[in-house]
């Protein structure tokens, strides 16, 4: 196929070929998928002088990937993306346990979440799309029914990532995903994204505990260091004496995206190289994640190392601890039904 390229990426542990999908446009913008952990490894977008150089983290060696890839990086998230409180939610009565690999919570589907399980991947013809597709056992880390997945990358000719998300199951069961890319838009991983020039359109945003779980409050941003209506720098307020900012080391917070259905929520700027990022979705949330937890352990695609907050996350998504909190959207799914989701991160030069 003209557009898409196909190559073996690496072997995990157990001795499994992992192979990596190419997608080139018609402008050169590429994007890299593997199929472990449907994890987007590099991504290429344009800055002012037309070149087009990658704008996500991702790690130089691929068994960095292989042996619990701990910051979740470029990966499909799921069963659940974010957090649920204690690893426990029910259904009609019953009550489910989790893995609490983000003590005391559940956090991303846990340590051996979507993230770290090989999908079936392939090219759909006469197209630039990937589709990962992946069945989830009944009871897989904890989670009730059997959940079938699938997750179409395409690279469109105007410079767009449209991701694309289906489930069904066979029993009542809880679903949300997303995708979990570190994005840099300077191009260089060792800069960092305070610099980066963000506007999200939010009138609220969910305030958490200490644990980071929805104190189950939608709280308007007006008079807070959440505010991002007008844009702003993210390093502007993120240090300042904020009981939020606390409990996240920074932002890690969900914001309550104006309207409804596909929609554009969400703008990131870097002027240096003038690289614009825009984000729509038909989510109700999207969770804002500023790399606070990075801690320099992996070698960067640039050189220098992955350092605390040189990369952030715009993860398009249900409301955290949404199964315990029933104000909130529900994430609920049921045979017969079918979960439907699309988000698309779209770059132009401004």
């Amino acid at each position: 196929m003209k557009n898409i390229e196909v190559s073996e990426y690496g072997v995990t542990p157990e001795g499994i070929v992992v192979k990596k999908f190419t997608v080139t446009n018609k402008n050169g913008m590429q994007l890299e998928v593997i199929n472990y952990g449907g994890i987007i490894t590099s991504l290429t977008a344009p800055d002012r002088n037309g070149q087009y150089k990658d704008v996500v983290l991702g790690f130089t060696k691929p068994e960095d990937y292989f042996t619990g890839n701990s910051y979740f990086l470029g990966a499909i998230v799921g069963r659940f993306a974010n957090r649920i409180a204690g690893g426990k939610f029910s259904i009609e009565g019953k009550t489910y346990e989790l893995e609490t690999n983000n003590s005391p919570n559940h956090l991303h589907g846990g340590n051996e979440g979507f993230s770290n399980k090989i999908w079936e991947i392939e090219a759909v013809p006469n197209s630039q799309t990937i589709k990962l597709s992946y069945t989830s056992k009944d009871r897989e880390e904890g989670y009730p029914g059997e959940l079938k997945v699938t997750v179409l990358y395409t690279l469109t000719d105007d410079d767009a990532l449209e991701i694309s998300y289906e489930a069904t199951t066979d029993k009542p069961t809880i679903v949300n995903l997303s995708q979990h890319s570190y994005f840099n838009l300077s191009g260089d991983f060792t800069e960092l994204i305070t610099g980066h020039e963000l506007q999200l359109y939010a009138d609220y945003f969910i305030p958490t505990d200490n644990t980071m779980i929805p104190t189950g409050e939608l709280k308007n941003v007006e008079g807070t260091p959440f505010d991002f209506r007008i844009p702003k720098l993210i390093g502007k307020d993120i240090e300042i004496d904020d009981e939020q900012l606390k409990f996240g080391s920074g932002y890690d917070h969900c914001w309550v995206p104006n309207g409804k259905g596909l929609r554009s929520i969400a703008e990131v700027y870097h002027a240096e190289t003038e690289r614009m990022m825009e984000v729509l979705t038909d989510q109700p949330g999207v969770q804002l994640y500023c790399g606070n937890f990075l801690d320099g352990k992996y070698e960067t695609k640039t050189g220098g190392r992955n350092e605390r907050r040189t990369g952030l996350c715009l993860e398009t998504q249900h409301f955290p601890d949404a199964p315990n909190q029933s104000h909130f959207p529900s994430v609920m799914l049921i045979p017969g039904e079918k979960y439907q989701s699309k988000t698309i991160y779209k770059f132009s030069v401004k």
